[in-house]
């Protein structure tokens, strides 16, 4: 099966999605991120060589796609809750510590 091309716009599409998505595919494909002026080119080659229709290779690409989709959603919902996150990991800690001050008067 040849190689599979997916080019996403830099201005819109973070890295980091790019670089979840492809270790979360590397059971499928090998992928390598190129830089290419405003576009991120991302080189999909299928590790299977059972197949080479084009529709095994459209798959692999939504499947990539999808992937990405869900990586941008998880940075989007991090970003979004960052800072209740941060009140119930500062709540959370605080209660430890004031149980081991409370446990072991020095």
């Amino acid at each position: 099966m040849a190689e599979i091309a997916v080019e996403f716009d830099r201005s819109t599409q973070s890295i980091e999605a790019l670089r979840e998505a492809a270790y979360r595919i590397i059971r499928d494909a090998s992928c390598q991120i190129e830089i290419e002026g405003d576009r991120y080119l991302c080189r999909l080659t299928p590790k299977t060589t059972q197949s080479s229709s084009s529709d095994s290779g459209e798959s692999l690409r939504v499947h990539f796609l999808d992937l990405v989709t869900d990586e941008n959603l998880r940075e989007k919902i991090a970003a979004e809750t960052n800072g209740v996150r941060d009140v119930i990991l500062a709540l959370a800690f605080g209660a430890l510590a004031a149980k081991q001050e409370y446990a072991d008067p020095a």
